[in-house]
């Protein structure tokens, strides 16, 4: 017996989307800058894994305090 692949998530546009990690990057950066309109934050809610958001957000918090900490040694 085969399983069914689990089915793509319809929205608005009529094209399935699925959860990926880069855009659950994509969703954190936007998130960070403040960028994110409700309508995209409600349809990353709907498709995204809280797993890869989770990755994301600790990839992008690492990075930011890697290019302060960086950007504060280079000017002292």
């Amino acid at each position: 017996m085969q399983k069914n692949p689990e089915p793509k998530r319809e929205h608005g546009n009529g094209r399935a989307r699925d959860s990926s990690p880069l855009r659950a990057m994509s969703a954190v950066l936007g998130a960070f800058i403040g960028i994110r309109k409700s309508s995209a934050r409600d349809r990353d809610l709907a498709s995204l894994k809280p797993v890869h958001v989770i990755v994301a957000g600790i990839v992008a918090a690492a990075l930011f305090v890697i290019i302060i900490v960086t950007l504060v040694n280079l000017i002292a």
